[in-house]
């Protein structure tokens, strides 16, 4: 119950990595709020969780939606501990012909999406003064450079944002780190071409994929009291298949 009473926000919770985080912050006594594009899928990971666990729509591309989900956390719980952003989007395209809508749809969820809620949670862990955990989600893409453009590059700048505000933050006893996940057996995974599927396992030196739950024991060190020395740095979950 390492993260007893800690109010734990996780963006695209309603299935995949976001899920299995939420379920493990819930079980380590955390009271889990669950954002998602789909209200519906909010709100069926918070049914799953149990009280007091809350699930709300949030568009993290939209600064005004991500705005009234942190106010509405600070209004139920008077706090917010840690955020954990781990909604993100990818489309499969070429990059001499991407869409402009794909480019900015992409960097609007994944860049920005990132930007605005960390933005806004570390208001609330301002104002409470208790300090609090950032946790940004990026991806093996940003050292390998495989996959779409628009995802690698959205990739690529958590991490330069996530080191900025690790520094700017440090003084108010916010940390902020990237949890780096290699290829992970999730819905957005599923829409890759089997061939690339195959080529990124046999690259694996543990000769699997990982699961969400990989993913879900890193995010709780990172926000545990275990990590209190540890802000701005990479951490990569990727059976091995890159060193960062």
């Amino acid at each position: 119950m390492k993260h007893r009473d800690k109010v734990v926000v996780i963006t695209g919770a309603g299935q995949g990595m976001g899920r299995a985080m939420a379920q493990r912050f819930a079980a380590e006594g955390a009271r889990v709020v669950a954002l998602d594009l789909q209200e519906s899928a909010a709100r069926d990971t918070a049914a799953l969780l149990g009280e007091p666990a809350l699930g709300l729509a949030c568009d993290v591309a939209s600064a005004e939606s991500v705005k009234a989900a942190m106010q509405a956390v600070r209004a139920r719980f008077g706090r917010l501990d840690v955020l954990i952003n781990s909604a993100g989007t990818g489309a499969v395209d070429g990059f001499l012909d991407m869409p402009d809508e794909n480019w900015a749809r992409v960097l609007g969820v994944n860049l920005t999406g990132t930007f605005l809620c960390c933005r806004e949670a570390a208001k609330v862990m301002r104002d409470v003064g208790q300090g609090g955990v950032l946790i940004n989600v990026s991806s093996t893409s940003i050292a390998s450079g495989e996959g779409p453009g628009h995802y690698c590059a959205s990739k690529a700048g958590v991490v330069g944002l996530t080191r900025s505000i690790a520094r700017e933050l440090a003084p108010l006893g916010i940390r902020a780190n990237v949890l780096v996940p290699g290829p992970t057996n999730t819905p957005m995974m599923a829409g890759i071409p089997d061939e690339w599927r195959e080529q990124m396992v046999a690259a694996i030196p543990l000769g699997r994929m990982a699961e969400p739950e990989d993913m879900a024991g890193v995010a709780s060190f990172l926000a545990s009291d275990d990590a209190a020395y540890i802000t701005g740095q990479n951490l990569a979950v990727n059976g091995g298949m890159m060193f960062l």
